[in-house]
């Protein structure tokens, strides 16, 4: 029996790469949730030539009871939502337990952390959202990543990988030999459809990667491939956590300000991955995450390297182009 999908974010950065997941696995009746302000955007009307079916609804305007009814009679749920509207989730669970949802995957596909604060803003509104999972016994499963190749390398001398940089990744931290999971965002949605069709990833925490790298590492790729030196700058673990601190009372002064919602984002990230060295997989299994290497041993995901080679070939691109969160970073 086909399942049928409702995904919520479709046309969003992640949620663009889980219907291209979605679509290239085939065995899916897709139905994209839409809000009625998006309805004639290019990205929304380029669903249907695709086999996406649009169901209309708006999660702040709409009750717990009328979302429900738009969620009655699918299988699973999945929402891809910006990283500023976690809690907005809150009501679509609710939802999704009133319709009866078989499962509810919510929007993780950030980095392994523990709970608790380390990351104040998105992990732990992340977590808000588990919480109201379990509160209504919804069967759900929790998709966590690793950190995106697409806004994991550096800058070189010639600007050649400009087109597609996003923000400062030439700076060194520590001594730069913390392992961190990475993969390419266009194996998440083929990664998600496999572990949607799996009854052993119900009511479980799942991770994926492809590589493991250190920052030193990264670098070293880049150099090989492209013959050049790339130049780089170091912090301090010390340095960084400063900087986190002053990020978030940044934000506790001015939460409404984007870019202070950014700066914390990006100094929370750097100190989970590089200082605490959370993002890896022996910490994943110890959260007790399932292992996608273990769950589906015969997918290869794209490496890293095979990705900075598409880079120098000028066929990667830029992340967040439509987004103003984070649409100017590094520019």
């Amino acid at each position: 029996m086909t399942q049928k999908i409702l995904l919520h974010g479709a046309t969003g950065e992640t949620g663009g790469d889980i219907l291209d997941g979605l679509i290239e696995d085939g065995s899916f009746e897709i139905t994209a949730l839409i809000r009625p302000q998006s309805l004639q955007k290019p990205a929304t009307k380029a669903l249907e030539p695709r086999g996406v079916k649009i169901v209309v609804g708006d999660l702040e305007k709409q009750s717990v009871k009328e979302i429900a009814e738009l969620l009655a009679g699918y299988d699973t749920v999945i929402s891809a939502v910006a990283a500023t509207a976690q809690l907005d989730q809150l009501k679509l669970v609710d939802a999704a337990a009133q319709a009866g949802v078989k499962r509810f995957v919510p929007c993780g596909f950030t980095t392994v952390s523990p709970p608790g604060g380390v990351m104040t803003l998105i992990r732990a509104q992340k977590e808000k959202v588990h919480e109201r999972i379990w509160y209504h016994h919804l069967p759900y499963t929790i998709i966590d990543s690793g950190y995106w190749y697409q806004i994991s390398f550096p800058r070189l001398p010639s600007g050649k990988v400009d087109y597609a940089l996003m923000g400062d990744k030439n700076t060194i931290f520590g001594d730069g030999n913390a392992p961190n999971m990475l993969v390419d965002k266009r194996d998440i949605g083929k990664f998600t459809a496999r572990i949607i069709k799996d009854s052993r990833t119900l009511n479980k925490r799942v991770f994926l990667h492809a590589d493991v790298l250190t920052q030193n590492e990264i670098i070293t790729i880049m150099e090989e491939k492209s013959g050049e030196k790339v130049e780089t700058k170091t912090e301090t673990h010390d340095d960084l956590v400063a900087k986190m601190h002053a990020a978030r009372e940044a934000h506790k002064i001015d939460p409404s300000n984007i870019m202070n919602n950014v700066a914390v984002y990006g100094s929370e990230y750097d100190v989970s991955k590089y200082v605490r060295k959370d993002n890896t997989p022996e910490i994943a299994v110890y959260l007790g995450y399932l292992d996608t290497k273990e769950l589906y041993p015969d997918f290869k995901p794209n490496t890293f390297s095979r990705f900075v080679d598409e880079l120098l070939a000028g066929q990667a691109k830029l992340m967040y182009q439509n987004s103003d969160m984070f649409k100017n970073l590094g520019k």
